[in-house]
């Protein structure tokens, strides 16, 4: 009986510890039981307010990560797929040159002054892909005189190229190919500020063009450098165009159709456009670009001959970076 009373009381003095603390945390949310179902009804009761708040939006873009000579950015297949990324190169251009025109529906003669070109362009590619897409806005003025110097005419045109082109790349990449095909939009005016009578000359067309690059990478003084050729040629297309002894008045206001709308190719409308840049790292984010920019475009239609000839030296910049849909 005694071992046995001695035995009962360690035990009950260790378990004593453990009891009392528990007892206490009970009682203690017993005591808090009515204010947290107050709180739980009035998350219930505002829990439609609560999922109408607006949520914070992924950014749809990535920062730019460099010029013309950078590489795409290194996206995590987990987080940004490369289906979802696109490497976006933009360059702006300036240029001034010669420029000489011959419009035989205003004047049998030759005019030949100076002009200006703005040029921007757009291409877009991703970067696992072979395809991309370019994008070329270029606008030009001139005033030019004949060789008697008494006649001016003034030109201008807005050409908007749209083209996909499929690339190569060859000597471990410093070497870029590309072909496609381009689509491009005219439209311009030549005005002759001594003619009295049809003083002027819409210019509307639309042509598609055969068009092919080639881009190679080097350092010129231990900067890099890119030099890069382009090339387009018409293939076939549609024109407006007054025919011959035809007037404005006639078409337009009065309706007289007289074939206006000519279906051109390669031979009726030949057309040379090249353009040669080379390209030297200014900072991580800038290139500067600068180049030769020729377009000779020629057209014969309804006896009448028209021939713009544009030669330009251009200066710009050129950027790169990356966009990551989300």
């Amino acid at each position: 009986m005694t071992c046995s009373r001695i035995t009962a009381q360690p035990s009950a003095r260790r378990a004593a510890p453990t009891s009392v603390p528990v007892r206490r945390a009970v009682s203690s949310l017993a005591r808090r039981a009515p204010s947290l179902a107050r709180y739980a009804a009035l998350l219930v009761a505002f829990s439609p307010f609560i999922a109408a708040l607006p949520q914070t939006a992924a950014p749809s873009s990535a920062s730019s990560v460099g010029s013309g000579f950078a590489a795409a950015p290194a996206v995590s297949p987990a987080s940004s797929p490369l289906d979802s990324t696109k490497v976006v190169t933009r360059s702006i251009h300036l240029g001034i040159g010669p420029t000489k025109v011959l419009d035989t529906y205003l004047s049998a003669e030759h005019f030949s002054g100076t002009g200006l070109t703005f040029l921007a362009t757009i291409e877009r590619q991703r970067p696992h892909r072979h395809w991309s897409t370019l994008m070329e806005h270029e606008a030009n003025m001139s005033l030019s005189r004949d060789r008697a110097r008494k006649e001016r005419e003034l030109e201008g045109a807005y050409n908007f190229y749209w083209g996909r082109l499929r690339q190569w790349l060859l000597c471990n990449g410093r070497l870029r190919l590309q072909a496609g095909g381009m689509a491009n939009a005219t439209l311009g005016f030549v005005y002759n500020m001594s003619n009295s009578n049809n003083p002027a000359q819409a210019r509307l067309a639309l042509n598609v063009m055969p068009v092919g690059t080639a881009a190679y990478r080097f350092r010129l003084f231990g900067r890099p450098a890119n030099v890069r050729y382009e090339l387009a040629l018409p293939l076939a297309g549609i024109r407006f165009s007054p025919n011959y002894g035809q007037s404005y008045y006639e078409i337009f206001s009065r309706g007289n159709y007289d074939h206006n709308i000519v279906p051109t190719t390669f031979v009726t409308a030949p057309e040379w456009r090249h353009l040669l840049t080379i390209d030297t790292q200014l900072s991580r984010r800038l290139t500067l670009r600068i180049g030769y920019l020729g377009n000779m475009q020629q057209a014969k239609v309804n006896n009448l001959r028209q021939h713009i000839y544009t030669h330009r030296f251009l200066i710009g910049l050129t950027r790169r970076f990356s966009i990551i849909d989300r």
